[in-house]
């Protein structure tokens, strides 16, 4: 993989939102409601709720896999982890050609709408949108993102006031639409099968909810915004398919609504006649353009992002995962743009994007399926920030439920999504089969001892450490809580471990041999994250509580020799640090991102060099917390500080989300009581969140030179 292919985390929780909301509303509602109204009467208003709760389990199951695993590339990563690179090949080919098609025919179909004030030629304007969103999205995802956000509280914004103005007319007892209410009987007009059809037609509609998942490498704070996001998103495409689809029913005699294209301008005209100017329909129709020009460009976002994320695993030729100058996969938007703009002038506009529909459920079904794997696979380094409730009868329900859409989509669908699988398997075998990686589903036949891929570990331990996991409060108070071994000459590497766990034997009250046994047998496994100097030996016991650790500074190192236990560690480089890590069984999501927050800081550059610089154990616990998040002051007359000597801990004026963690006098090192009170020539280290830091260092400023240390 190329080193440039990394993507920057530019996306905040709105543009998660924006992107899922944006890739929901365009055909869905304003095209489709009076075509699916024709094939079961006033219920399709209740076939757009049940297809909103039936997309739950595939929303649960992407948040979480997009929470364990976030990558560019979203449907296809997870496949390709969780079941191989056969499933991810066909999985990616396919949902990025689905998206293609959608993207192109969302395009299309502003023309419907624009077409009611001019005479446009809809495919060349397609075709002049399609270009100038693949320049916008080279230019950089925040620029598009930015245009996505956009648009989408545009619509959002137009469609609730045509919401709250609909609800007042139909059912507020205004007179503009007076009688409308018996439109609503009968109220299944095709029976039972026409209803479930109908869910079948609409529950596409809500399949753009999971796009955002193919930008998760963008998204700040994935863990958080990525499932608050598409909730979110959710709850606001339920609320206005439904209001907005009952609206039409109550307006539109049933007649004019089956036959209607555009059935949100023609039930807007009707109680939007108090606006001066026409404006009413106006705003429907400005509506109607952002909805499609934010699933376009949503699209083209998402979709771009599978040929990279393929190319960076060798499914796909290397350039597609070059990163171009303003830090875009340039290429791969490219080939996306190229590909939409055949579809645009060589296929028909009517019928053709619903061929992808089955596909997408398909890979909705294979989703839940990959949860179940992950899960079952029990691979240490899975620790998704968000878990699926109600695993693993969610993860059944959504597979039962796609796999019935899918039998109510009919024989076209259904063909063109076997050929789709063909093209995948085709390519697979042609290009990629000599790919050596494996998916998790092979852990699940460790027993066997068959074709398990342990390298897959190590990469989601390395998705960890991306994800910038464990920088909080929790994280810092283990530092410096911690206990510090101070060695002034080197020792073999299994006194080191006798040391240690006599120590933490007398923390916890469990056996020195019990811990000794648990750091040899994890040595092997925590040996994924060692480097520059440093290793970090870890066991996971029962019976406690709260982890502990003890950190080793040895400045002349030692040399690892365990009997080739620990295979990673290069045992002819000496280790200046060790940090003996002690976790609880019940609790591996905190564990791990302990690891990763160890190894991340491990990796800076400037990490060793502190450290080795250490005299004492709080230079040495300094060492490790980031300067962002700590602060250091030496109480002393005549500074800043004097003010808060003689101060009871618990009594500091502290911003919100610091707190005292160390005090250090007459060199002995104290983890503080709220009842401590301060001495002039203590030094006290203070951690927590970067902004307070920052509003502690800014009132200490002047006083750093005489002691103020940061």
């Amino acid at each position: 993989m190329p080193a440039d292919s990394s993507l920057k985390k530019t996306l905040t929780l709105y543009d998660v939102y924006a992107i899922s909301t944006g890739a929901m509303f365009s055909s869905g509602f304003f095209l489709l409601p009076g075509i699916a109204a024709a094939e079961t009467g006033p219920s399709v208003i209740l076939a757009y709720l049940v297809a909103g709760i039936l997309i739950l389990p595939s929303m649960y199951s992407m948040a979480e896999l997009s929470t364990a695993m976030p990558k560019a590339g979203g449907t296809y990563y997870f496949l390709d982890r969780a079941l191989g690179p056969l499933a991810g090949t066909v999985g990616g080919l396919g949902t990025w050609l689905a998206l293609v098609f959608k993207s192109a025919f969302a395009l299309i179909g502003m023309g419907a709408y624009l077409a009611i004030y001019a005479d446009v030629p809809v495919k060349p304007l397609a075709a002049a949108l399609t270009l100038a969103f693949g320049v916008l999205n080279i230019v950089g995802a925040k620029e598009s993102s930015a245009l996505q956000r956009v648009l989408v509280t545009i619509l959002v914004g137009v469609l609730g006031f045509y919401a709250a103005q609909g609800v007042l007319s139909v059912w507020g007892g205004q007179s503009a639409v007076g009688g409308a209410a018996g439109e609503f009987t009968p109220f299944f007009t095709e029976g039972a099968r026409g209803f479930l059809a109908t869910i079948g037609i609409v529950f596409v509609s809500y399949a753009g909810l999971t796009k955002v998942a193919s930008v998760a490498e963008e998204v700040e704070n994935p863990d958080r915004n990525i499932p608050l996001g598409m909730g979110l998103s959710l709850l606001t495409a339920t609320a206005i398919y439904v209001i907005g689809v009952a609206i039409m029913v109550a307006i539109l005699p049933a007649s004019e609504l089956h036959a209607d294209l555009t059935p949100v301008f023609t039930s807007g005209e009707v109680f939007f006649n108090w606006l001066p100017y026409a404006l009413g329909p106006i705003l429907i129709v400005v509506a109607a353009i952002a909805a499609f020009a934010s699933t376009g460009n949503a699209g083209i976002m998402s979709a771009s992002r599978y040929p990279l994320a393929m190319a960076r695993d060798r499914l796909l030729p290397d350039s597609f995962s070059e990163i171009g100058r303003f830090d875009t996969p340039t290429r791969s938007i490219l080939v996306t743009v190229g590909l939409m703009l055949i579809i645009i002038f060589l296929l028909s506009e009517e019928g053709v994007a619903k061929l992808a529909s089955a596909f997408q459920l398909l890979i909705f079904a294979l989703l839940n399926f990959a949860v179940i794997v992950m899960r079952e696979s029990e691979i240490p380094s899975y620790a998704p920030g968000y878990r699926s409730p109600l695993y693993p009868w969610m993860q059944v329900a959504g597979i039962v439920i796609t796999a019935f859409l899918i039998s109510e989509m009919g024989t076209l669908a259904i063909v063109f999504t076997v050929v789709v699988v063909l093209l995948g398997v085709g390519w697979y075998f042609y290009y990629a089969r000599s790919v050596s990686r494996e998916g998790a589903i092979f852990h699940l036949f460790a027993r066997l001892g068959k074709q398990r891929y342990d390298g897959l570990d190590r990469e989601l331990q390395t998705i960890l450490e991306e994800k910038g996991v464990g920088h909080d409060t929790a994280f810092d108070r283990l530092v410096a809580e911690s206990d510090v071994i101070h060695l002034d000459t080197p020792k073999p590497y299994r006194e080191v471990v006798g040391e240690v766990s006599a120590r933490l034997s007398d923390e916890y009250g469990i056996s020195t041999e019990t811990l000794i046994h648990g750091f040899s047998e994890g040595a092997p496994y925590s040996a994924v994250s060692v480097s520059h100097g440093a290793a970090l030996p870890y066991c996971r016991l029962d019976g406690i509580e709260e982890p502990k650790m003890v950190m080793v500074h040895c400045q002349s190192g030692i040399c690892v020799d365990v009997e080739d236990e620990i295979e990673e560690i290069d045992t002819s480089e000496p280790v200046y640090a060790f940090f003996f890590l002690v976790s609880p069984t019940d609790d591996e999501g905190e564990h791990l991102r302990t690891l990763a927050t160890l190894a991340n800081r491990i990796d800076e550059g400037q990490f060793l060099v502190e450290w080795r610089a250490a005299t004492d154990e709080q230079e040495a616990k300094e060492s490790l917390l980031h300067h962002e998040r700590y602060l250091t002051l030496h109480l002393l007359s005549g500074t800043n500080t004097e003010a808060l000597i003689g101060t009871c801990v618990s009594e500091l004026n502290l911003p919100a989300g610091v707190l005292v963690a160390l005090v250090r006098r007459e060199g002995q090192i104290t983890v503080p009581s709220g009842a401590m009170d301060l001495e002039e020539g203590d030094r006290v280290t203070i951690i927590g969140n970067p902004a307070g830091i920052n509003r502690l260092y800014e009132l200490y400023r002047k006083g750093e030179r005489e002691g103020v240390v940061r």
